[in-house]
């Protein structure tokens, strides 16, 4: 696989590309991630994909490659009864947000977005993930230690959350921790 750039912050995403062996620097550029009012839920994560990629493209920085280097953005949204369930801005709403996911399915959409200055490509990928009912003190336990204030749903799947409070997951385990890693591997080698 040839060198790409990922324009994300996320160590979940750097991990998962250095588990497939890829080659790749990360350039990332802060950016707004709100979207239209009205864009269907399958979009919204390849809406703000699209702006981060679309940043670091226009960086200074991705000037010094190859005009044909691949650029990655990804965003992961999390649905719960057809809404979007947000990175939660302190301990109180992250509490609120797993006691809303407890007991519940909910749904991980990922949308990624791979660009370079010739062509476009998107793409989603969705996991269907169902929590046990989790105990009050269970979810403070977490919240106080894990701080998942930078994760859509208030949680990250490879946390001790996942390991003892999901009960079932449909679909790729990876989309759930930030990146559809096999679907970006083929869609890479298809168009890239």
């Amino acid at each position: 696989m040839a060198k790409v750039v990922l324009a994300s912050s996320s160590q979940r995403r750097k991990l998962l590309l250095e588990w497939a062996e890829f080659e790749f620097d990360v350039l990332f550029r802060e950016t707004d991630e709100s979207y239209p009012e009205g864009l269907d839920l399958d979009e919204i994560a390849v809406h703000v994909a699209r702006g981060k990629a679309l940043a670091t493209m226009q960086s200074d920085l991705y000037n010094r490659y190859d005009p044909n280097v691949p650029v990655i953005g990804a965003d992961t949204t999390v649905i719960l009864h057809g809404q979007v369930i947000g990175k939660p801005v302190n301990r109180e709403e992250a509490i609120r947000t797993l006691t809303a996911l407890s007991g519940q399915k909910h749904q991980v959409i990922t949308g990624v977005v791979i660009m370079n200055r010739q062509k476009e490509i998107s793409f989603t990928d969705k996991t269907d993930v169902v929590f046990h009912t989790l105990a009050r003190a269970d979810i403070e336990f977490y919240v106080d230690k894990y701080k998942p204030y930078d994760k859509a749903g208030a949680y990250a799947i490879q946390e001790w959350i996942g390991v003892v409070g999901i009960k079932e997951i449909h679909g790729d385990f990876y989309n759930v921790m930030g990146l559809p890693v096999s679907k970006l591997i083929h869609q890479l080698a298809a168009h890239f």
